[in-house]
């Protein structure tokens, strides 16, 4: 198996808070590149898929790069560490009804969509601080981290099998804050937006092993 130096790659495909979250793993010492480059990809050892807008936009917009393909083949035949934010965890599913019905990664199979606004003074989109609930098994969180996140959202994802699911937050209904499948973790909220316990977050996924 090919082994690879610490190098972080934040994907550029045209949507996503990139700046915020380059800065936030410059604060915890580790240099990364932003790049949608093949070769620049495949020679690094921690992918972040970011994410904000439109999930249909942002699939197009990976596809009409050939970046869907790229990270199919790191991430899954590779087996990679990813860690997708905000949006960029919502590709990982198998549909979505944002922007239109379209279909994303199918890496965890489940479907995204909007947040139940029935609840009386439940707002959409989501906004603001939450506490996750979180299972002692998570390589991202554990119990000794404060887990007070930032979230800014108007659709969630459903997971098929609720044993990926390693954070969730309370928002009318429960709301899939964690995932975490081999390889393949995400998160709903910023982890760049979230202070100390998002520059945790970011470390622990840095030091995840390839």
């Amino acid at each position: 198996m090919k082994v690879y130096n610490l190098r972080v790659c934040i994907i550029d495909y045209g949507l996503g808070n990139i700046a915020s979250i380059f800065n936030a793993i410059k604060n915890i010492g580790v240099d990364p590149v932003v790049s949608d480059d093949e070769a620049i990809i495949k020679n690094s050892s921690h992918l972040i898929l970011p994410g904000v807008g439109s999930f249909k936009k942002g699939m197009q917009e990976l596809k009409d790069r050939g970046l869907n393909e790229i990270l199919n083949s790191e991430v899954i035949d590779n087996t990679k560490p990813i860690l997708g934010i905000c949006l960029g965890m919502q590709f990982f599913a198998t549909t979505s009804t944002e922007g239109g019905s379209s279909r994303g990664l199918n890496w965890i199979k489940g479907d995204v969509t909007r947040i139940n606004n029935n609840h009386i003074d439940i707002r959409v989109p989501h906004i603001g601080w939450n506490d996750i609930e979180i299972k002692p098994s998570s390589q991202l969180l554990n119990n000794e981290i404060d887990t007070h996140c930032y979230f800014v959202h108007s659709y969630h994802f459903n997971t098929e099998n609720s044993k990926y699911i390693t954070g969730k937050c309370f928002y009318g209904d429960d709301i899939t804050a964690i995932v975490e499948k081999d390889n393949i973790f995400g998160v709903q909220f910023h982890p760049e937006k979230s202070h100390e316990t998002g520059l945790k977050i970011l470390k622990n996924f840095i030091n995840i092993k390839c």
